[in-house]
């Protein structure tokens, strides 16, 4: 064999050990959640937080989202609701507040003891107040995440029944809220009971919503992708 056909043998075998490149298809997806939730009149804050996310109804509503497909057939795919509950704590005679932990872990998860929602989805003909319930996307061009930030607000008047003033001393009425949840549209379904999956879910001090105040509900999901992982 003379030199020229060595050469090109040892070309082709130096090709064939080579390892293949492939794409680079190691990434991931992180999402975060805060709540703020204050009074828009008097700017005074009470709660400022971050929320526990479900992750996988999340993951269910997002691949549904970018696919266009329904969940279960029901059409789940965005977020819908906002849920209002007073069973995440317990206070005891002292004033000491126990937090219960997150209900993250099971599909068919709700808040402890739901007593009250709003519609936040702004193009839902059933949105009584688009305006001040809604969502919203930001982006940025160039960065890796995005911010959903969905808006509510508990107007005077709302939830009916609530007391008058906000001095309970007990903190165990129904507007005495110490938990709250987004949760995922189901067709022809909405509000409390009519399981809606949860999508987030966030425990606080107790805030009592009495007709004396507004409270307003700054609630921010952030999708960002993660590239370049590796195993």
């Amino acid at each position: 064999m003379d030199n020229k056909a060595i050469n090109k043998n040892m070309t082709t075998n130096t090709q064939d050990n080579q390892p293949k490149k492939q794409p680079d298809e190691r990434g991931g997806i992180h999402l975060q959640g805060h709540i703020k939730i204050f009074d828009p009149v008097t700017k005074e804050v009470f709660v400022d937080k971050r929320n526990a996310i479900h992750y996988e109804n999340f993951s269910y509503a997002l691949a549904n989202s970018v696919a266009n497909k329904n969940y279960t057939g029901s059409g789940v795919k965005f977020i819908s609701e906002m849920h209002f509950g007073n069973g995440g704590t317990t206070v005891d005679p002292t004033g000491v507040i126990t937090y219960l932990p997150t209900n993250t872990n099971v599909a068919n998860a709700d808040l402890y003891n739901p007593t009250y929602f709003k519609i936040v989805d702004d193009t839902n003909s059933a949105n009584t107040d688009p305006v001040n319930n809604k969502m919203i996307v930001n982006h940025t061009p160039g960065l890796k995440y995005t911010d959903i930030v969905v808006s509510c607000l508990l107007d005077y008047g709302e939830p009916s029944g609530q007391a008058v003033f906000d001095n309970s001393q007990t903190l165990n009425g129904d507007f005495v809220f110490d938990e709250l949840g987004l949760f995922g549209y189901l067709e022809g379904e909405s509000g409390l009971g009519a399981g809606l999956p949860l999508l987030t879910h966030v425990i606080f001090s107790p805030v009592q919503k009495a007709l004396n105040r507004l409270i307003q509900i700054e609630y921010t999901v952030r999708v960002q992708t993660l590239t370049n992982l590796t195993a």
